[in-house]
């Protein structure tokens, strides 16, 4: 076993033994081997691109759940605006960029080498399911005042709803089946061209800074919304 690997796996099986008996998070983190001499960050390779606009897409999804919590107590106030940026980014972001990169890059070489064809097949109709919704969504938010019309906040908060319900599951299995399927179909080199690919093509759609940005922008939602507080959402002993 090679010296690095070794160190490695001891350094993991400290920080696990650390853990077993009684270690806190923090000193398995310290036990952790360091990593040193690099110079630049590993580059992201293809499937963990695809992997992370999986992660705006969720908090995306959050802000989506907190309008629809929302818009389900009829007192509350439900921000149009923030509703509407909501879909705006999940549309250009999430489906005009993410998902057209699933289906011209990844599903057509899946399908190509056999693999994976009804997976493929229910994620599209899913892409297409979520994108009705989504230009309903804008429809419904495109002029509006607030939100007070009890059957205009029930309806919107069915298809806020119907789309989590949809979209958590499809990332969840595009992440543990589809994109390890994708992954083995190449060797190292080949692999790293494709991230390239994906590189370009996001340059091409969204810009320069094109994850970032959408990543600022989520981040703005959530801090509208008063949901940006992580430690918000661990269980209370009370």
């Amino acid at each position: 076993m090679p010296m690095s690997e070794a160190t490695s796996r001891r350094g993991f099986l400290s920080a696990a033994v650390l853990l077993g008996v009684g270690g806190t998070a923090s000193d398995a983190i310290a036990a952790a081997p360091k990593v040193e001499g690099k110079t630049k960050p590993a580059e992201v390779n293809a499937t963990e691109d695809l992997m992370r606009e999986h992660g705006v897409i969720r908090r995306t999804l959050l802000v989506y759940d907190e309008i629809a919590r929302r818009l389900g107590v009829p007192d509350e106030k439900a921000p149009v605006e923030v509703l509407a940026q909501a879909a705006q980014l999940m549309r250009r972001f999430g489906e005009g960029y993410h998902e057209k990169t699933e289906e011209t890059e990844v599903f057509p070489r899946l399908v190509k080498a056999g693999q994976q064809k009804e997976l493929v097949q229910v994620l599209i109709e899913q892409h297409a399911a979520g994108r009705k919704l989504t230009e309903s969504i804008l429809a419904a938010t495109s002029g509006h005042g607030a939100l007070t019309e009890p059957q205009q906040r029930a309806g919107i908060a069915r298809q806020l709803t119907q789309f989590i319900r949809m979209y958590q599951p499809h990332a969840a299995r595009e992440d543990t089946v589809l994109f390890t399927a994708f992954r083995d179909l190449f060797d190292e080199k080949r692999f790293k061209e494709i991230g390239e690919r994906f590189e370009e093509q996001e340059q091409r759609l969204l810009g320069s800074g094109g994850f970032e940005n959408a990543l600022k922008e989520v981040a703005q939602l959530e801090s509208a919304l008063g949901i940006h507080d992580l430690a918000r959402f661990t269980p209370s002993e009370k």
